[in-house]
């Protein structure tokens, strides 16, 4: 099965083409994050052969986030430690980006594009800011300051063209509509440091959070008093949630108990598999949207992996 070794680069996200089944984005850092230069990879996947490098980008600074445009196919962004965002144009392997917007003052942690008018970006910093960028322009269009901690996640709704979650180290959970000044949501719904957050992508209404105290919790937006269910399994942080893109029930996560898992969100018995192939934390986790089943995961120990459910990833170390 497709497996990639990216050298001196530790994994932090993937994300396939919404345009082409068979192409990946991985972004990633040196040491692990913490000091050091960045490199963006697009791989191709052959078969069930092999993960080929198309192309790569390489950064001062480490690589923590990346996003295709949901409007142009050859257009990818990455979310940088220097607190920039990077727009590149993957035919260009090993040119400088398009677009460098900068204008957070730390880490940029979670980036997303518009899945519905396709035609702007969120981005979610450890500055504490969340700020919403347009690829035609220069300076951001919109600036939000609520969060009291870091960003760690920032996600588009896929029903409504105005609407995106994002999750703190503040402990809440919030969802913002682009028409409003301030968040229209806040859920409270950790006792530690959140993650992740993702939307379900059949009901519109349905949120999941990941937390650093190991937990993953489903919230339906319109009663956020209290979560819907509570899904206990991981040793360490949730690191990163993806709600299936086939399947209404089906979650996927990764953390730092080097472990991915897979639930079911509506069955008692909620675990459906555990995988544990990587190494070190597993950092970053994706579906792809036209092959039913189909996985990818990248992690610190410097390896990507792309494979089918109910395979053995670990076979191919």
């Amino acid at each position: 099965m497709p497996f990639f070794k990216t050298g001196d680069f530790s994994g932090y996200s993937v994300e396939f083409s919404p345009f082409e089944e068979n192409k990946l984005a991985c972004a990633t850092s040196q040491n692990f994050g913490i000091i050091g230069n960045g490199r963006q990879f697009v791989f191709s996947v052959e078969g069930d052969q092999r993960l080929v490098e198309q192309a790569s980008f390489f950064t001062r600074d480490g690589l923590y986030d990346c996003a295709w445009s949901e409007e142009n196919e050859h257009f990818l962004i990455s979310g940088s430690g220097d607190g920039s965002i990077k727009l590149w144009d993957v035919r260009a392997a090993n040119q400088p980006p398009i677009r460098s917007f900068e204008e957070h003052n730390h880490e940029v942690y979670a980036v997303d594009w518009n899945l519905q008018t396709k035609d702007n970006f969120v981005s979610g910093s450890w500055d504490d800011s969340i700020r919403v960028w347009s690829p035609l322009k220069p300076r951001s269009m919109q600036t939000y300051r609520e969060h009291r901690y870091c960003v760690y996640s920032t996600v588009y709704s896929p029903h409504f063209p105005t609407l995106f979650a994002s999750a703190s180290g503040d402990h809440t959970l919030k969802v913002w509509d682009l028409r409003e000044q301030q968040s229209i949501l806040t859920i409270k719904a950790h006792n530690f440091e959140i993650l992740t957050c993702d939307w379900n992508k059949y009901n519109e209404n349905i949120l999941v959070s990941g937390s650093v105290d190991k937990s993953i919790k489903i919230w339906d937006i319109r009663q956020p008093t209290r979560e819907i269910r509570t899904l206990y399994g991981h040793r360490y942080a949730v690191r990163r949630l993806k709600c299936s893109p086939h399947h209404e029930n089906i979650v996927a996560s990764s953390s730092y108990d080097m472990s991915m898992m897979v639930w079911d969100i509506a069955a008692e018995e909620a675990l459906i598999d555990r995988y544990e192939h990587h190494t070190e934390f597993v950092v970053g986790l994706d579906w792809n949207i036209f092959i039913d089943g189909q996985v990818a995961s990248c992690g610190w120990d410097q390896t990507v992996y792309c494979w089918m459910l109910g395979q053995d990833p670990a076979r191919v170390r």
